[in-house]
């Protein structure tokens, strides 16, 4: 069995959301968190949550990506539970009972996404059209090779606080100057 748990190749979910998803979260896409909201309504951050983010089940946070990863029965089941008690206390489920039929779904609509490779990356597009909430999902496969060089990076190198900086010409980067 498979199932998603997000992952943060870079910080920017922690400026994109609200609340970021920790890595290693199960995750659920999670529209059911706007079913109360008018999305059409919704700004910033919370409009980002609601147009690209998973949500995962411990923090309640939010994750652009997730990956597919290998889960036992028994983690699918600590899954539903988390997702059952979120629902409660978070959603207004009115108890666990009621909830656990609602987690099984989402855990089982997560599941049915995971039917790729282990390892691959999902993304997920949501918008708000004739009434109803729409999402479709993407599989981003990692690139094979070398690592495409950045415009820029930020290196610290310790002890050598009086070596000479090292600076990047950005235009003549693609020909790989520097100077």
């Amino acid at each position: 069995m498979k199932l998603l748990r997000t992952i943060r190749l870079d910080p920017s979910d922690t400026f994109i959301f609200d609340r970021a998803a920790e890595p290693g979260e199960w995750a659920v896409p999670g529209a059911f968190a706007f079913a109360h909201r008018d999305p059409t309504t919704l700004e910033g951050k919370a409009r980002a949550a609601f147009r690209s983010g998973f949500l995962g089940i411990d923090s309640l946070g939010w994750s652009t990506l997730v990956q597919i990863v290998d889960a036992s029965e028994e983690d699918r089941a600590a899954a539903v539970e988390q997702l059952a008690q979120r629902l409660v206390e978070h959603f207004g489920a009115p108890d666990l009972a009621t909830a656990r039929p609602a987690a099984e779904e989402e855990i089982a609509f997560a599941a049915s996404l995971s039917e790729h490779p282990k390892g691959m990356l999902a993304a997920l597009s949501r918008k708000y059209e004739d009434g109803a909430i729409r999402e479709a999902f993407r599989t981003l496969t990692p690139s094979v090779g070398p690592k495409p060089l950045r415009a820029y990076a930020f290196l610290e190198v310790a002890g050598e606080e009086d070596a000479p900086e090292e600076h990047v010409d950005l235009q003549a980067l693609g020909k790989g100057e520097r100077s």
